[in-house]
């Protein structure tokens, strides 16, 4: 099957570059490469993978130099709000460590934009966030006007501009010494959906998740730092396909490998799969024939090959999606106020 590059995402640790890098060996590798700086930790539930990237691993992998962080916890639920919390402060503290001239911005001006549509659930946590970062606009205004400004300038099909040139014209005339930008993004891991926040110092493409790549919002196009904080609330649906095919896969060798196994006979509750156990998916080659060893990756590619032009072809969110978005607005907004705050005190 020719390769083609179908994955849609905006996850850094989802590029096809840090991908080919998930075994222990291959992240040697990658942490010893030139042009790459990847480091892996947990802290208590939440896993926080860090990547910088130079002028020559912008040329390796196709990625803007800078830094990249991303958290993720993969047990988090919409009601674990003590973990979220957790998570919005581990956010704040990274947020605190990129972000350059701090002098200045704590004398300047910050601008808080969320990008999206308010009116689509999945793509509306930007606008939220925005609605309740508002807040904290009157702590600091004053007659001789503002140092903190918050925007949502919806999306091209409801104003007919293209966001980044309504940010232009913005940050034209506030003069901010700082940027931050809240969005949705796309995953191409069905697990991320809801559980991943990604922090970057290189801006952002609104919409290049979902194939919809609109302009460029960075400091090469604006002439300011800007720092995009990324939610990643759809996954695209031959990805979920593959997920579920994988799953299933693995459900039906493992049923296999109990019924062989003697102290099947013996058991008297049903019989429930592990989660984490490894399975031998060869006892399903004389049912499925070759395809059931295919790699994962693969057969998210023939989806996107048969599906590319189908009705089928759509992007997935969690069916409590209303409430992870509500979630992560308030506590996004929360957790940026007390940051600003602190950098203003």
């Amino acid at each position: 099957m020719e390769k083609f590059d179908f994955y849609r995402t905006d996850l850094l640790v989802e590029s096809e570059e840090m991908v080919r890098h998930q075994t222990e060996s291959e992240k040697d590798k990658l942490e010893e490469s030139k042009g790459i700086i990847f480091n892996e930790s947990t802290h208590g539930r939440v896993k926080l993978t860090e990547v910088v990237v130079d002028e020559l691993g912008e040329k390796r992998i196709g990625k803007k130099k800078g830094n990249y962080i991303t958290l993720t916890v993969p047990s988090l639920t919409p009601n674990d709000s003590e973990e979220i919390t957790q998570l919005s402060q581990l956010l704040i503290d990274k947020l605190d460590g990129i972000v350059k001239n701090k002098e200045a911005i704590a004398n300047g001006k910050i601008l808080f934009i969320g990008l999206g549509n308010r009116e689509v659930t999945p793509d509306a946590v930007g606008p939220l966030a925005m609605d309740r970062l508002r807040e904290i606009v009157a702590e600091y205004y004053t007659e001789d006007g503002g140092e903190v400004f918050v925007y949502a300038p919806g999306v091209t099909i409801q104003t007919g501009l293209e966001t980044a040139d309504f940010i232009k014209a913005v940050v034209s005339e506030v003069e901010p010494d700082l940027l931050i930008v809240i969005d949705a993004l796309a995953a191409r891991d069905s697990s991320r959906l809801c559980r991943t926040i990604q922090l970057t110092d290189t801006g952002i493409h609104p919409g290049s998740g979902v194939g919809n790549s609109r302009k460029e919002v960075s400091e090469e196009t604006l002439g300011l730092p800007v720092i995009a904080i990324g939610i990643p609330t759809v996954v695209d649906g031959p990805v979920l396909i593959a997920d579920a095919i994988d799953t299933m896969f693995s459900y039906i060798a493992s049923k296999i490998e109990e019924e062989k196994s003697p102290s099947s006979s013996l058991s008297v509750t049903p019989w429930l799969r592990s989660e984490n156990k490894e399975v031998d998916r060869s006892v399903l080659k004389p049912i499925f024939g070759d395809w059931a060893e295919w790699p994962h990756e693969e057969r998210v590619q023939l989806f996107e090959e048969v599906l590319t032009n189908h009705e089928l072809r759509t992007f997935v969110s969690p069916k409590e999606v209303d409430a992870w978005v509500a979630l992560y607005a308030e506590n996004l907004s929360t957790s940026l106020s007390h940051w600003v705050r602190s950098i203003k005190k």
